[in-house]
């Protein structure tokens, strides 16, 4: 599995659990991790850089990488 597609599954499950703290009560905590959430969206959409993908790219490799090279 390549980094990117990594990255939108964290991204899904982050969201998941921001729903999931919104349905038992812990409306303040889902509110702060959805906000840390909006500010990195905003970073990496004016700068473009995301360091949960630069991180991941360090580890798995991108897509469409080639392992045959």
């Amino acid at each position: 599995m390549c980094a990117e597609k990594i990255h939108k599954l964290m991204i899904a499950i982050i969201l998941g659990l921001v729903m999931g703290m919104v349905a038992l009560g812990n409306i303040q905590i889902a509110f702060l991790v959805q906000f840390i959430l909006m500010i990195v969206f905003i970073v990496w959409a004016l700068t473009g850089f995301c360091l949960s993908l630069s991180i991941l790219k360090k580890i798995f490799p991108p897509c469409g990488f080639d392992n045959k090279a």
